[in-house]
C-alpha cells in the first residue's frame, strides 16, 4: 500500500468496520519525517475513514505528548491527536508508555548490544523514569476499545506497575538474559555530540536513521510516567513487573 496516496489507504479501508491507526517513528529519515509520517499520515487515514464512512477509530499516540513539548516527536504526535479529536469520529487515543517484549523494539537493541559490548550505555545518568508496559497489555486495551462504547471519546494512558529508572530496565533486561555488563552512565552533553554526528553519517553512508538522535535526548531529559488507573479499570489489564513480564514474554 501507497501510504502517501488517499486512494491507496482509501482502497486498503474498502469494507472495514474500524481502523487502528499505530503508524509512528522515532528517528526521522529523509522524506519520512515527523511530520509526514505522524501529523500528514495521520491525516490521511482520519481522511479515508470519512469518507469510507468508518466510524471507529483507535489512536496510538504516545505518553508525554502535549501541545509544547521540546520534542518533535512528541509534538506532531500532539497535532496528530488533535486531528483525530476534530475529525467527528467515534475516537479512542491511547498514549503508551515504552512498550517492551523480549523480541522487538528497544529490549531487541539492548539484547543484541550487550552480546558484543562490555556496557550498555545509560545517557545522562539512566535516571529519567519509565513505566514499561507489555506489548501483550496494549494490544488487550485497542481490542477491546472495539467492544466498549464507554471508550469512545476518551484518552487513555497506559503504564506498566512500576515507574523504574531507565538504568533500572537495562539491569532488567541484562537479568533475563542472565549477562553481567557495566552499566555506562553517558553526559548528555557528550551524548548530544555522538547524535550530531550520528544524524549526519548515518542517512548518508548507510541510507538508515541515526540511532541516536538529538530529538530522542530531549525525550530521555524528561520521565515519562502518567496514570493508567482509567485503562486497566476499563479494559481489565493485567500487569506483572517488568522484569517478570519480559522474562514470560520471552517463552512466548
Amino acid at each position: 500500500m501507497d501510504f502517501s496516496s488517499h486512494a491507496s489507504i482509501a482502497e486498503a479501508c474498502r469494507g472495514a468496520s474500524a481502523i487502528i491507526h499505530l503508524v509512528g517513528i522515532i528517528a526521522e529519515l529523509g522524506r519520512n519525517t515527523f511530520h509526514e509520517a505522524h501529523v500528514a499520515l495521520g491525516g490521511r487515514m482520519v481522511q479515508a475513514a470519512q469518507d469510507a464512512g468508518i466510524p471507529r477509530f483507535v489512536h496510538m499516540s504516545a505518553l508525554g505528548t502535549r501541545e509544547h513539548a521540546r520534542s518533535q516527536y512528541h509534538r506532531t504526535k500532539w497535532a496528530a491527536e488533535e486531528l483525530v479529536r476534530a475529525s467527528g469520529l467515534d475516537w479512542t487515543i491511547f498514549r503508551p508508555s515504552l512498550v517492551y517484549s523480549a523480541h522487538g523494539g528497544f529490549v531487541a537493541v539492548f539484547r543484541q548490544m550487550s552480546r558484543f559490548s562490555p556496557f550498555l550505555p545509560a545517557i545522562g545518568g539512566g535516571r529519567n523514569l519509565l513505566q514499561p508496559i507489555a506489548l501483550d497489555q496494549v494490544a488487550n486495551a485497542f481490542v477491546g476499545s472495539l467492544q466498549i462504547p464507554s471508550s469512545i471519546g476518551q484518552t487513555y494512558d497506559l503504564c506498566g506497575p512500576e515507574r523504574l529508572e531507565f538504568r533500572q530496565v537495562l539491569q532488567g533486561i541484562l537479568a533475563v538474559l542472565d549477562r553481567r555488563r557495566l552499566i555506562l552512565p553517558v553526559p548528555w552533553a557528550m551524548a548530544r555530540a555522538q547524535a550530531m554526528v550520528l544524524e549526519f553519517v548515518w542517512p548518508r553512508l548507510l541510507r538508515r536513521a541515526a540511532p541516536l538522535s538529538r530529538d530522542q535526548i530531549l525525550m530521555l531529559e524528561e520521565n515519562n510516567i502518567g496514570d493508567g488507573t482509567s485503562a486497566d479499570t476499563t479494559f481489565g489489564l493485567q500487569h506483572a513487573p517488568f522484569q517478570v513480564g519480559l522474562k514470560n514474554s520471552s517463552t512466548d
